[in-house]
């Protein structure tokens, strides 16, 4: 039990999950099965309390996290080494929360985060994988990397990727720092990592859809860069099915910044 007069805390979340069985992680009016009602539900049993739960992003229908972040304010007296277990205990098979650790009230898990890390998984190869058919895209076209590569060289950097948001985002810019974009071969796999300031709705997908273009011979590198500058979505290439694309990382300053010293 909470003592008289303790302060409530802020707890952050490091959670992975596999996104096949969800409507994505923001909960639904309609009441889907989402991440973010799986977990608050998880928080409910636990404490009691129905908590405001804040997270770094929120990924579509289909699409997986490893290092999805959230922050929770609680005036549990669950100690904190104590809450993994206790979490885990109420979350099914496919949410897991793997790390923990008590931070500022003032942090919050979208507002602080410098940078997000995403992979989009590509089999190339003429027959699927059943044990992978829910984490890679299963792509049996020949792809050419060179073009590829030329055009993801484009999409880095600072620009405006207006092109590659679903239409309709409510943003206020659609400017972004593209830090990282690399085409990297694994075995029979592409893995396409992109690392940013922050991702527009279907950012990655449609990055990653058009890149696919390119490597078919259906877009040059040239006619990528176009697309980037004239901001024409229906320009693009299609969004990359969901199933390929995890959110492996959300970085944040040094955590003298926000780690509580309580």
């Amino acid at each position: 039990m909470k003592k008289h007069g303790e302060k409530r805390i802020n707890l952050k979340f490091t959670v992975a999950y596999d996104g096949t069985g969800f409507a994505g992680f923001q909960r639904q009016a309609a009441g889907e099965r989402t991440v973010q009602g799986v977990l608050e539900d998880a928080f409910y049993k636990l404490t009691g309390e129905y908590p405001k739960l804040i997270a770094a992003g929120r990924t579509d229908a289909g699409v997986h996290a490893y290092g999805q972040v959230i922050n929770v304010l609680t005036n549990s007296g669950i100690p904190v080494d104590r809450w993994l277990a206790a979490l885990n205990s109420k979350l099914p098979q496919d949410v897991v929360a793997w790390q923990v650790e008590r931070v500022l009230e003032e942090f919050h898990a979208r507002y602080h985060a410098k940078s997000k890390v995403y992979q989009y998984r590509v089999l190339c190869r003429s027959w699927p994988d059943v044990l992978r058919r829910n984490y890679c895209l299963h792509y049996p076209y020949e792809l050419d990397l060179e073009p590829m590569r030329k055009a993801a060289a484009y999409f880095r950097g600072q620009n405006d990727f207006a092109a590659f948001a679903a239409a309709g985002s409510p943003v206020k810019s659609t400017v972004r720092n593209l830090m990282r974009l690399d085409i990297t071969e694994k075995g029979d796999e592409l893995i396409i990592t992109l690392k940013a300031d922050g991702f527009l709705y279907k950012m990655a997908r449609n990055i990653v859809g058009t890149l696919l273009l390119a490597g078919r011979g259906k877009m040059t590198p040239d006619e990528v860069r176009l697309v980037l500058q004239e901001k024409k979505r229906a320009a693009a290439g299609p969004p990359a099915p969901p199933h390929g694309l995890c959110l492996v990382r959300v970085d944040y300053p040094p955590v003298s910044v926000y780690r509580s010293k309580e």
